[in-house]
């Protein structure tokens, strides 16, 4: 037997979260005779708020910091860690996840809105620990490699998703800042020695310091930009009358919750420009009731239902007005949720796909499609989109049985480029300039600013550049496909990541293969050119792009980027193995409470867990992990082609079904190969028990659905009621707990 092998297995939220209850106990099954174990840890969204809070929690209460100790083993050449999608929290979800630990007796502190005083200023910076994406750039040590597997991508040609059809006459339109924006004020360096910087603002008042102390490693490039709060206002106020005046939905597009200090600004004035006339009217009785815009629309509500009902009903006579007489894009036409309404609905990589999958089309107030003027304020990628809109305008939609593939190189390792840079991102406070120096007094960059503008630098450090682009040449190598830098030669930034690319390409044997470096919207035209065509193509991108393009290509590719093998190879050897996009995961924790179906497909987690498994084969020469890989592989392919995804419809297989069946092909699989005659034999009869009782288990399956289902909890789940709802079945418990008995 071989020494014991450790794989992490992430502990998330929402729908991933409630799935691993039911298949992480297959997958320890079906390993631990193989000396693989499994071990969880929580870094789902309740986790790392109680992980901040140690000295306000009793002893009983108080949790490890998964997260940090996460951080520290994707370091080690033995890591080998799945991550599931977690919650990026905006303001809303962060407040929602502490209202709901202070229910069950946890005594964290409110989040202060407007801190006043040292001690809430402390507790605000504490969760902003937790906003966002403070989660992928712990733990992503490494570049990403990420495509749709094989047996994905043949199942979507064989089973085409529902594409819309698009018209050479729509209207729909990507509208971005012509100027003032992040891209046209940006400014980049490379520093060729090791230092330590400082930003400050200075003012007719004096020199304020933002940011102080900040190391730098030789070759790193920083870069700094801002948006005007003026030209983004004049801006969103002049697409909400270019959307009025060719009948198309103004609908604006942003990640606030990655880029959770720049976004939730720009969103708040999105707001502002849409029910413009109402803040007019009532802005100092907003004020009053301590209105956020920056939390949505739907902030605005809430504070106008504590008025008196006559007030009520004045206002929203106001608010139909505006509705009748502008269209908005609606998350939820039925209940008339906007895009608008909360920050975190509308996120930029799956909304965009989505519309251009819908006949470039969202919906409006009466439930039915309609042209979109879809509102990105930085120009700097809005082209990508504006790009794909006007190949579909001129060609058609992509054809799901014969389009090719767009795969992805991202540039994310050790914080690369990463989002907004939250340390590093302020809204300026009043009218100066904003210095970058460093040691010496040496000013790297500055920037002539205005109040409310939104300034901010990122950071790209050597190592990973140059990590990126053998992971290229890798890439390049083993499928023969060219390969696209998408990088602009006119923008600050990417015009030093070139300098790199060209030094660090003659490292490596290139002979015989084909890569370009195009400006992104170039980049894009040429990629949906070679899809139409059949062809593949690698794209190789910064980190942003990487998360935007990793969903847009397999939307259309594939019908969902949650079905996306998705692999970081840690730069100190290890592996970190994520699972897909957890955009939906909302919706189907709603649907799983109310009917007890969850919807959710795990296609992803099982990708994870045969990758991660190939690659604890090879670190610890397990012969057995390799094995249990590739019948893994294999049972996808199966739970693939015999079409048991999720069904969304209740009293249909959901997820705990789908985990049966997968067990079901693994289990076949093992027992009928005959490289490994150990493992076969520990499985001939779990294969056949399993098989023998479809029908007890799936009448087991589908017999609990229909009914409400209190779990205990949204963000932290009580473990034992979790565990009951998504181990419905005796019968395939009592299977799973004996092989793990016996192992």
């Amino acid at each position: 037997m071989p020494s014991l092998s450790k794989i992490i297995y992430t502990h998330t939220d929402e729908a991933p979260a409630l799935a691993t209850y039911s298949f992480l106990t297959v997958i320890r099954a079906f390993t631990a005779s193989s000396g693989i174990e499994f071990e969880s840890k929580d870094i789902s969204l309740s986790g790392r708020i109680l992980a901040h809070f140690p000295e306000c929690l009793t002893e009983e209460h108080r949790v490890p910091d998964a997260l940090a100790e996460l951080g520290e083993l994707v370091k080690e050449p033995t890591a080998n860690v799945i991550k599931l999608p977690n919650i990026s929290a905006s303001i809303p979800q962060l407040k929602s996840a502490i209202a709901e630990l202070q229910s069950k007796g946890y005594a964290i502190p409110e989040y202060p809105d407007e801190p006043s005083t040292d001690e809430e200023r402390a507790i605000q910076a504490t969760y902003n620990k937790v906003k966002g994406s403070a989660v992928n750039p712990v733990l992503r040590e490494g570049n990403s490699d990420r495509r749709a597997p094989k047996a994905v991508k043949e199942y979507a040609r064989q089973n085409p998703h529902r594409m819309g059809a698009w018209s050479p006459k729509s209207n729909t339109t990507v509208s971005h800042m012509q100027g003032g924006d992040f891209y046209s004020n940006e400014q980049s360096v490379t520093v060729l020695n090791a230092t330590t910087i400082s930003i400050t603002l200075e003012t007719n008042d004096g020199t304020q310091v933002l940011k102080e102390g900040l190391d730098l490693q030789a070759g790193e490039i920083i870069d700094g930009t801002f948006m005007s709060k003026k030209a983004l206002i004049s801006f969103l106020e002049e697409q909400v009358l270019v959307a009025k005046e060719a009948s198309t939905l103004f609908s604006l597009h942003m990640k606030a919750t990655m880029m959770k200090v720049s976004d939730p600004v720009i969103f708040g004035y999105g707001v502002r420009a849409f029910f413009k006339p109402l803040f007019e009217k009532y802005g100092d009785l907003f004020e009053e009731l301590g209105v956020d815009v920056r939390n949505g629309f739907g902030d605005v509500e809430a504070k106008v239902s504590s008025l008196p009902e006559d007030k009520q009903n004045e206002i929203n006579t106001d608010i139909q007005a505006i509705y009748a007489s502008r269209g908005v894009a609606m998350v939820d036409s039925d209940r008339g949720i906007t895009n608008l309404h909360v920050p975190s609905d509308v996120i930029i990589d799956a909304s965009m796909p989505a519309m251009i999958r819908t006949s470039g089309q969202m919906w409006n107030a009466e439930g039915k499609q309609q042209d979109t003027n879809c509102v990105i304020p930085d120009s700097s990628y809005a082209g990508v989109y504006q790009a794909v809109i006007n190949f579909c305008k001129e060609h058609g939609a992509f054809d799901p049985t014969t389009m090719g593939s767009v795969s992805n190189v991202g540039l994310m390792a050790q914080k690369a480029e990463e989002y907004g840079s939250h340390d590093k991102t302020f809204e300026i406070p009043a009218p100066g300039i904003v210095k970058v120096e460093d040691r010496d007094g040496t000013v790297l960059m500055q920037f002539e600013v205005d109040e409310g503008d939104i300034w901010r630098m990122c950071q790209t450090k050597d190592a990973p550049i140059r990590d990126w682009v053998k992971l290229a040449v890798n890439r390049m190598r083993a499928t023969g496909k060219p390969a696209v830098f998408w990088l602009d030669a006119n923008r600050a930034h990417d015009a030093e990541i070139i300098k790199k690319v060209d030094a660090y390409l003659p490292e490596h044997d290139t002979a015989g293969l084909e890569f370009h470096t195009m400006a992104p919207e170039e980049a894009c035209t040429y990629s949906c050119e070679r899809c139409k065509e059949g062809l593949d193509t690698i794209s190789v991108t910064g980190n942003v792009l990487r998360d935007y393009l990793t969903d847009l290509f397999p939307i259309l590719e594939v019908g969902t980027s949650a079905k996306m093998l998705s692999i970081v190879p840690l730069m100190n050897g290890g592996g970190l193995f994520e699972t897909g996009a957890g955009g939906s995961a909302p919706k189907h924790v709603q649907q799983f409470e109310k009917e007890n179906h969850l919807r959710w497909d795990s296609l992803g987690e099982f990708l994870a867990v045969a990758a991660s498994l190939e690659h604890l084969s090879q670190v610890f020469d397990n012969p057995h992990a390799k094995m249990l890989s590739e019948t893994l592989d294999d049972a996808s392919t199966q739970y693939l082609l015999n079409d048991k995804s999720p069904s969304r419809k209740v009293g249909e297989p959901d997820n705990r079904a789908t985990h049966y069946y997968l067990a079901l092909y693994w289990a076949k699989g093992l027992a009928n190969q005959t490289h490994d005659t150990e493992l076969a034999k520990h499985f001939s009869g779990v294969a056949k028990v399993l098989e023998e009782n479809e029908e007890s288990i799936m009448n087991d399956m589908l017999s609990c659905q229909g009914n409400p289902v209190d779990v205990g909890g949204y963000y932290m789940p009580c473990p034992e009621r979790a565990l009951t709802a998504m181990r419905p079945s005796d019968t395939f418990n009592a299977i799973i707990d004996g092989i793990l008995a016996t192992a």
